[in-house]
């Protein structure tokens, strides 16, 4: 297995080792003790969540303040994305910074994301599949998101690389506020 760290302390791409032949492939898509032994992480899977989405549909950001706060671990199952990490640590050097990476069916890549960390996503194809396992449970009452078009990110550009007009978003993410406008708390650093 092969963990590297990204731009952002507490993020990392994680890249399988597949092993193929005739009757298809194999490969492993998370192991506790290479994650505790690769990035120094106890990552205990506490909750898994999945979701489908349609080419075109934005998520994020999402993340949960503490106590509750997840780690996450996030794969394609069908289909990619364009997932989007950003620091939401304050006092972290690359607070406010974020970083954008291409999952798939395809790649099988995933992405480790460590507290602190908010995570967004856009649908490159239609029936898109997204599973996330996370270290600690959903508590609606720590839930919060900011707006995903109020950081530099480069939705739009991703969006007309994949021939994809409008985005697709909940209620929640249209009406979420803009990132220089949050006044909930974040993370200590």
């Amino acid at each position: 297995m092969s963990y590297q760290e990204a731009n952002l302390k507490g993020v990392y791409l994680f890249t399988p080792k597949i092993f193929e032949d005739s009757r298809g492939h194999f490969f492993e898509s998370f192991r506790v003790d290479s994650a505790l032994r690769e990035i120094g992480q106890d990552f205990q899977v506490a909750q898994v969540n999945n979701s489908l989405s349609s080419k075109g549909v934005l998520r994020g950001v999402h993340f949960q303040q503490q106590p509750s706060a997840q780690g996450k671990f996030v794969s394609v199952q069908t289909g990619s994305i364009y997932d989007v990490a950003v620091d939401l640590r304050k006092g972290s050097p690359t607070f406010g910074e974020w970083q954008g990476f291409f999952l798939s069916e395809a790649n099988k890549q995933s992405l480790f994301l460590s507290r602190g960390i908010g995570h967004a996503f856009l649908s490159l194809e239609e029936k898109t599949q997204v599973s996330y396992l996370c270290d600690a449970p959903f508590n609606p009452i720590n839930e919060r998101s900011i707006h995903p078009l109020s950081l530099a990110i480069d939705w739009r550009d991703i969006a007309s690389r994949n021939d994809i007009g409008d985005f697709s978003m909940s209620e929640k993410d249209r009406i979420a506020p803009e990132f220089d406008k949050y006044s909930g708390p974040l993370f200590g650093f």
